[in-house]
């Protein structure tokens, strides 16, 4: 039997930036999120009689030291469900360009724990699936969900009450999100990385922690309202606020390039003359532009004038997991 999952990417409105436990992959406040339509990873598993797993990516088989992450994500399954002599051939591609601030690992590990946990015949709920998908990555947590989702920081030592809900479905509100790939290398500092150097060293980072919860209260409120302004303005000063702690690092974290400020002061020229829309930036330099739906055609032809066109892609809420 072979089973294929899709899931969507999803991105954060309110970011987390700071790990409670590295290992369980809590993090130290809450994040909404909003899934995305156009960005996606499709993964298929298959029990096959092998001594070991076998994983490909993007149509390229990845040996032992590739493949270790995933390896050791699928223990995880196996250790806790007694299923220690299967193994599994995954085979998994994105759409969209890997570990370059659009958040790759989101859809990828939220896709692979579908995958797997239904090739082993787990019959996990949605819960706990969100649960698993933490442990390969933490915003994977929100994949299993579409439409705005809140990641709960949790409290116990052991993560169970770390997962993700749906706040409201794809369907809800008719928002775009304007992808703006800015640069698709991978990047030089990993999230896990960068994340522990702030923590440990911004003089900052308790700021950050100390304004979250107004935050997320505000984009709360902002999507329940079906308010974009309110929504807009927080999401806008959330990312700023999480890129100066990068800035403020040390080592200082600048993930971003000339083309993302050029973009961000496009935006807010846009906005002075009267089109809402803001922006957002994860840890990369890639800029996603939140808007109503009719004015996507807009904007876009003003940020054609920054990139290519083969470098926006224009989303709306997407779906959580589907078996294809």
């Amino acid at each position: 039997m072979i089973v294929k999952v899709k899931t969507n990417t999803n991105i954060a409105l309110v970011k987390y930036w700071g790990k409670k436990n590295s290992k369980l992959k809590t993090p130290l406040n809450n994040s909404i999120s909003m899934t995305l339509d156009k960005l996606f990873t499709i993964t298929s598993a298959e029990v096959i009689d092998s001594k070991k797993d076998e994983v490909f990516f993007n149509n390229i088989q990845k040996e032992d030291d590739k493949s270790k992450k995933i390896v050791d994500f699928i223990d995880i399954f196996r250790n806790n469900f007694d299923k220690k002599d299967k193994k599994i051939r995954i085979i998994t591609e994105n759409n969209f360009p890997t570990a370059s601030g659009l958040a790759s690992s989101a859809s990828g590990f939220s896709a692979l724990s579908v995958a797997v946990a239904n090739v082993l015949n787990l019959n996990l709920t949605d819960k706990e699936l969100s649960i698993y998908s933490r442990l390969g990555s933490g915003s994977a947590c929100r994949s299993i969900f579409g439409g705005f989702v809140e990641w709960n920081k949790g409290e116990v030592e052991d993560g169970s009450d770390s997962y993700a809900t749906q706040i409201k479905d794809e369907n809800y509100w008719d928002l775009n999100m304007i992808v703006c790939i800015v640069d698709d290398i991978k990047k030089d500092k990993s999230s896990t990385d960068g994340m522990k150097e702030t923590v440990e060293t911004c003089p900052f980072y308790p700021a950050w922690l100390e304004t979250i919860e107004k935050d997320l209260q505000e984009v709360r409120n902002g999507i329940l309202e079906k308010d974009l302004e309110k929504v807009g303005q927080t999401m806008e000063h959330n990312c700023l606020k999480m890129h100066s702690t990068m800035f403020t690092t040390k080592p200082s974290i600048i993930y971003w390039k000339p083309k993302t400020l050029e973009i961000i002061h496009k935006v807010r020229e846009l906005r002075n003359e009267g089109l809402n829309c803001y922006f957002t930036i994860d840890a990369g330099a890639n800029v996603k532009i939140l808007c109503q739906k009719n004015d996507s055609n807009k904007i876009m032809n003003f940020i054609d004038n920054i990139l290519p066109k083969d470098k926006i892609i224009v989303c709306s809420a997407g779906s959580g997991y589907n078996f294809i």
